[in-house]
């Protein structure tokens, strides 16, 4: 049997491989027959293959020729398609624009012309509710939306928190863009006026063009639930007026709301000072009075209400000399026998002007002002309309603030808006300025208040209850000096608490103040240092 098994094995291998050599010469064969027959000498076969392909060739050079003449056709339809669709939306577009400024003429669809009066009503609405035109009742002090003052160079604000600064450049991208698009939509008020503006102003025809050189100053300030607030003002070098330019932003674009034309050559200033004794500060003051007031501006009138006898001589030797040396005579000195307040001395100094109208200034003896400012405080006030609380930037100790330096420097070198140097006093309300019939009218301070504070507060809160606009804002040019303040025992609780809050805010910065609590720990480890560096052994 296993003989059997290996012969059937051996005849089937040998069948398999008579099968493959079949079918290997079928296959030859079909190829055989299938090869194309080659034309001419067979003795130059690459001649016939090359005659055949230069033929083949031909063909199909024609049949894609033919198949790209039909793509192109077919382009050529698709492109007059999309031309025409092109020419009909232009159409469309063309006869939308037309129909818009129908529209905007009173031309248009009853229904276009409704929902744009819609729009003007609802801006205009949004200027009417805000503290443009004319003042609001304002229920309190903490209710005040304060202006932020600017130029083309600095932006003077009062929020800093940590990183912002008390006077800075208008470099951030965004309030450039802002702060320069109101100084241009405010050119282009003054140089395009319209009929109306011009009648206001009596123009004529000796047109004078404004550009940005001429932009002074100018204020602004955003309430969230209506817009931002403009007021920008314009000064020709060799003119005596002002153009005084009110815009609205009510979230969408600039409105012009109010243009006037100022005059301030002949608006003399008040200036009332309270005083008792601070016969030094008081000469310092004169002397910047005299700088300012005598030898620059020379539009002011300036009344001294002293208290009590001391140091009253003093005074009226430092008035003499300034009258003798500047040939000044602009001014009353008023002697009270009486307590020192300061509500009481600033009322009997308005009082005391009998001349008709005039634009009052309470002062302290401790500020510095410069001829910038007092022409701000005459642009600000207006009677029956406006008054201003300008906020002071008040300087620090010097003894801390220049601690590195043998002695501080003069008093012009301090006056500088830096973090380290002084503080915006957005708490107080001392330094104002309104005119006399809008003080008297209010009924000027309450006189039951003695001492220190408190009477400027009450003040403030009088003219925020009336119909005036009450223009609160950081100013360049107007500082309050340091001084050592003392608390008394006679004050009220609530002034003395705001009287030790005014001393603590008025010494130093915080990192100064810092420096100062934390001294004894700072001095230790100076003196580990010290002791480390000495020990280390020499290499």
């Amino acid at each position: 049997m296993p003989r059997r098994g290996s012969f059937i094995q051996a005849r089937t291998r040998w069948l398999l491989l008579g099968l493959a050599l079949v079918f290997s010469l079928m296959l030859l064969m079909y190829l055989l027959e299938c090869a194309p027959t080659p034309e001419g000498n067979g003795s130059l076969p690459g001649i016939a293959i090359e005659t055949h392909g230069k033929e083949y060739y031909q063909a199909l050079l024609q049949e894609q020729e033919e198949h790209y003449k039909n793509r192109a056709s077919s382009l050529k339809k698709q492109i007059a398609q999309l031309k025409q669709e092109l020419q009909e939306m232009s159409e469309k577009l063309r006869a939308a624009h037309e129909k818009k400024l129908s529209a905007a003429n009173g031309l248009g669809h009853p229904g276009t012309k409704e929902q744009s009066n819609d729009l003007l009503e609802f801006l205009h609405s949004q200027i009417d509710k805000a503290e443009v035109v004319v003042g609001a009742k304002i229920p309190s002090e903490y209710a005040v939306i304060p202006f932020e003052s600017f130029n083309t160079m600095k932006v003077y604000q009062l929020e800093m928190g940590l990183t912002r600064h008390p006077e800075e450049k208008p470099m951030r991208k965004d309030r450039r863009d802002e702060l320069v698009e109101v100084i241009e939509a405010g050119l282009d008020v003054i140089n395009n006026p319209d009929e109306e503006d011009e009648e206001q102003e009596n123009r004529g025809s000796d047109k004078v063009l404004y550009s940005e050189a001429d932009f002074v100053e100018g204020y602004y300030r955003t309430e969230r639930d209506k817009g931002s607030h403009y007021e920008l003002l314009y000064k020709k070098a060799d003119s005596a007026s002002y153009h005084h330019i009110t815009l609205f932003r009510p979230f969408g674009p600039l409105m012009k709301v109010k243009v006037e034309t100022k005059d301030l050559s002949k608006v003399i200033i008040n200036i009332i000072v309270p005083l008792s004794g601070r016969t030094e500060a008081f000469a310092q003051f004169m002397q910047n009075y005299r700088n300012v007031c005598i030898q620059q501006d020379k539009r002011t009138y300036l009344t001294v209400v002293y208290f009590g006898d001391e140091g009253l001589s003093e005074v009226k030797e430092i008035l003499s000399s300034i009258d003798s040396d500047s040939n000044f005579n602009n001014y009353t000195l008023i002697p009270l026998k009486e307590e020192f307040s300061r509500g009481r001395g600033l009322e009997v100094g308005a009082q005391a002007w009998d001349k008709g109208e005039v634009l009052l200034f309470f002062c302290d003896v401790d500020i510095y002002f410069t001829a910038g400012f007092l022409e701000t405080c005459r642009l600000n006030a207006e009677p029956g309309k406006k008054v201003f609380y300008p906020v002071v930037f008040s300087l620090y100790n010097p003894a801390i603030v220049y601690a590195n330096q043998e002695v501080p420097p003069p008093v012009e070198q301090q006056l500088v808006y830096k973090k380290d140097s002084g503080f915006w006093r957005d708490f107080g309300f001392g330094m104002t300025c309104q005119y006399r019939t809008d003080f008297l009218t209010i009924g000027g301070f309450d006189l039951e208040v003695r001492g220190w504070g408190v009477e400027d507060v009450l003040l403030y809160r009088k003219y925020l209850r009336e119909e005036l606009i009450v223009v609160r804002s950081p100013v360049p040019g107007l500082f309050h000096l340091w001084h050592e303040k003392h608390c008394v025992d006679e004050l009220t609780p609530e002034q003395y608490r705001m009287c030790i809050q005014s001393k603590a805010m008025n010494e130093a910065s915080h990192p100064h103040l810092g420096m100062l609590v934390f001294r004894d720990e700072i001095e230790a480890h100076l003196r580990k240092q010290a002791f480390r560096t000495n020990n280390e052994p020499e290499q």
